[in-house]
């Protein structure tokens, strides 16, 4: 009777053992078939040149491409703006030191139209200058001073934080 209960005792563990072979097969073949259909779904995606064409290594480039020329874009005309905003400002400090001869003195409105100069020469500079040449220049100086070029990132980011939170209080009011 010993040998019957070990033989009963190791059938059941061998059927167990077997059972769960059974579901990984099962589950194999649920795998492959969804598989096929997901590719079956896909074929018409392709064919019809919608979601899958926006995917593919032309499109992405083309979209690249459009992204790219429409910065360059946009950095020009941010580029004249602020060489026109420079130049008006070097104007109002030319201006402004012919009354500082009047209240202060000659000498000090002579500082006054030098930094003028300095102003108007940063802004035909800035003018001259490509878009391409600045955003490498911008680069060299990240590389050169990474830690100044952050605190920078950090000061601009905390103005321009300040401003929208000015301009909310604004419309709160």
């Amino acid at each position: 009777m010993a040998d019957v209960n070990k033989s009963t005792a190791k059938t059941p563990a061998k059927a167990a053992a077997k059972k769960p072979a059974a579901k990984k097969a099962t589950a194999t073949k649920d795998t492959s078939e969804t598989r096929t259909t997901s590719a079956q779904k896909a074929a018409p995606l392709k064919a019809g040149a919608t979601k899958a064409a926006a995917t593919s290594p032309k499109a992405t480039g083309d979209f690249k491409d459009r992204a790219l020329t429409k910065a360059k874009s946009a950095a020009s005309q941010g580029k004249e703006r602020t060489g026109s905003a420079i130049e008006n400002l070097s104007r109002m400090i030319e201006d402004s030191a012919r009354t500082i001869d009047d209240n202060v003195g000659e000498k000090y409105g002579n500082y006054a139209r030098s930094a003028a100069d300095a102003v108007s020469s940063f802004a035909e500079k800035l003018n001259a200058r490509e878009i391409d040449d600045i955003v490498e220049d911008a680069r060299g100086f990240v590389r050169k001073s990474p830690a100044v070029a952050i605190g920078a990132a950090a000061v601009v980011g905390f103005l321009i934080s300040r401003l929208i939170k000015s301009g909310m209080d604004d419309n709160d009011a």
